[in-house]
């Protein structure tokens, strides 16, 4: 970061807002360019190599990010990575040329990678070999420190002074070649993500949170994949309609058809069919083909051969014993929605009213959003099966058992302990 750079970082995370005065005239904002222009997509495992030594020589953090195809294609693979480091320069890599990033992973595995937002990035990251053991996130790093806004160009323009270039965030990444302003928005993306990240460690450091953004960033770094979603067809949109098991197993059917014809095409499965569509299925169970054509989203522009495997999926789900009808809700672990603890747990709901008001102060005292000093579930979690003996000791180890950090254990204990026992 140049001098005035950090100058104007430093002021502006000092900066409480608000308009300057009249008589001051403010320079418009500079929109950023690329420093040595738009690299070359590397798409061949010869230029793959030459980058890869290019990084592994360089110095300081890596800047990395992932362009996927949400909403055009099916699941969540990377269809562009953008990595920056000093000495080597931007990089650009398709992932679906080069789809074994393995090797580059491993060149920078003991190297910081500074990432925004990075439990977005890191899936399909680790899908292609790439696994950082260390790692900063500007946009955790952000709410840490009490940013209103931490988006990306947000973040950039009020630390550094500078536009990041809009517009192509949810264009269709797996389009070949790639536009030339795609892939100059996409080069700016990691321009500055190193000098952000400076910047960033020096307003955590001034709050004395920077050891807490660190607890944080391990945390990330070392959590393992998440585990494959059960049930996946219940997150259908409009899913609070369906209260019959049948309209139930309607939805099931009908979604999994979907997903599986989605994934055979490689698109997202919303093109395939709309949840819309499928609630309105559900909720009819049409008899026939004639009748689902008549429902919203199975409308004319609907081919002969699509309304007949849609009514399949129908069908299948009419005619299944009620022993294989799913049940109304899924076994959900620990305590119920809060909005039954009254009927359920008077003393529980009082408790859970009681710290979430101390946990909310707590909060605004640290200048950060509440669910980044406790998640809600682990507040809940506790009020609802506290430790017989309400004490610092037994209320940290509960909230550490549920997976909150070191630092979230020494802030919110304290409160939590007077919140139970008021409550």
């Amino acid at each position: 970061m140049t001098d005035a750079q950090e100058t104007a970082a430093d002021s502006s995370l000092r900066t409480t807002g608000g308009a300057p005065p009249d008589d001051v005239e403010t320079a418009p904002t500079p929109l950023l360019e690329p420093r040595e222009g738009i690299p070359p997509v590397i798409a061949d495992e010869a230029a793959l190599a030459q980058v890869v030594a290019a990084f592994a020589a360089g110095t300081g953090p890596v800047a990395v990010d992932a362009e996927r195809a949400s909403g055009y294609r099916y699941g969540q693979r990377a269809y562009l990575v953008q990595l920056r480091r000093e000495g080597a320069g931007s990089a650009l890599i398709d992932p679906v040329a080069c789809p074994d990033l393995s090797g580059f992973g491993a060149a920078i595995e003991d190297t910081e990678w500074v990432l925004h937002a990075a439990t977005q990035d890191l899936p399909c990251l680790r899908e292609i070999g790439m696994v950082p053991s260390e790692l900063f996130d500007t946009e955790l790093a952000g709410r840490l420190a009490g940013f209103p806004r931490v988006g990306l160009g947000a973040m950039v323009e009020n630390v550094l002074g500078y536009v990041l270039e809009k517009g192509h965030s949810a264009v269709d990444w797996s389009t070949r070649p790639l536009p030339e302003p795609w892939l100059r928005y996409a080069a700016l993306d990691v321009e500055l993500l190193v000098d952000l990240r400076d910047a960033l460690e020096k307003e955590l450091d001034r709050q004395g949170k920077l050891d807490w953004a660190h607890q944080e960033f391990d945390a990330i770094a070392s959590a393992p994949p998440a585990p494959p979603r059960k049930d996946p067809w219940r997150r259908t949109s409009g899913m609070h309609k369906v209260r019959r098991r049948r309209q139930m197993a309607v939805v099931r059917e009908l979604w999994t058809a979907r997903d599986q014809i989605a994934q055979r095409r490689d698109v997202s499965p919303g093109k395939v069919l709309g949840d819309t569509a499928i609630v309105e299925a559900a909720l009819a169970l049409p008899p026939n083909v004639h009748a689902l054509s008549g429902l919203p989203g199975f409308g004319h522009r609907m081919g002969r051969r699509q309304l007949e495997q849609w009514q399949a999926a129908v069908d299948r789900a009419r005619e299944l014993p009620d022993a294989e009808l799913p049940q109304p809700g899924q076994q959900i672990a620990g305590p119920p929605p809060p909005r039954a603890w009254a009927d359920k747990d008077p003393a529980a709901a009082a408790r859970l009213s009681a710290a979430r008001a101390a946990v909310s102060t707590l909060a605004e005292a640290l200048n950060m959003p509440q669910e980044n000093l406790i998640t809600p579930d682990t507040v809940r979690r506790v009020c609802w099966e506290p430790p017989a003996s309400v004490d610092a000791e037994s209320v940290g180890a509960a909230l550490s058992s549920h997976g909150a950090r070191r630092w979230q254990v020494e802030q919110v204990t304290p409160v939590l302990v007077a919140a139970l026992a008021a409550g």
